[in-house]
């Protein structure tokens, strides 16, 4: 498959609850595996085609699910990707933003002092900060969180789609800008 398909399959699409309620971001594939399993409908379309040996349709930009799901309180996984999303790929010391290769993940209270690996402790850190705070409480180095690190909740979550949504217009009736 060439290089524009496979992105275009890996664009985001807004999925819907079926009251309407915004429950998640989801890749093009797996939002039309959701439309032909009966399971989703399309509300908005892309403008983009998919084509296959028999049939070609539009990609869709949101799609709702038919039947409610009820969505427990839900935390992310803690990880490198989740950290920098939560983040918004900020360096949370300098205040720059950057691509995810340019960033580390910095333990504000260092791991030699006690500090956890866990969503209260980890932050997103450019090269250059991380090594002028290297083993030391970010006060110690002369640096100043940008805001205090928290865990990666749905709210978090809803915060990211309305910023991913300022990028697509057809996500923002549904976003409650």
């Amino acid at each position: 498959m060439s290089e524009a398909p496979q992105r275009l399959l890996q664009a985001p699409v807004l999925v819907l609850n079926a009251s309407y309620e915004p429950i998640n971001i989801t890749p093009v594939r797996r939002a039309v595996v959701l439309l032909f399993k009966g399971v989703a409908t399309t509300e908005e379309e892309d403008g983009a085609h998919l084509h296959s040996a028999h049939l070609s349709f539009r990609v869709p930009s949101v799609i709702r699910l038919r039947e409610f799901r009820h969505i427990p309180f839900q935390t992310r996984a803690l990880s490198r990707k989740n950290i920098l999303l939560r983040d918004r790929y900020t360096c949370q010391y300098c205040r720059h933003v950057l691509p995810a290769s340019d960033l580390t993940l910095d333990h504000v209270v260092p791991r030699s002092r006690g500090g956890r690996t866990d969503w209260d402790n980890l932050v997103a850190c450019c090269h250059r900060c991380n090594t002028l705070k290297g083993d030391r409480l970010p006060e110690e180095a002369g640096l100043r969180l940008l805001k205090p690190p928290r865990p990666f909740t749905l709210h978090t979550s809803r915060q990211l789609m309305r910023m991913m949504g300022k990028s697509d217009e057809r996500w923002r009736k549904y976003l409650f800008y």
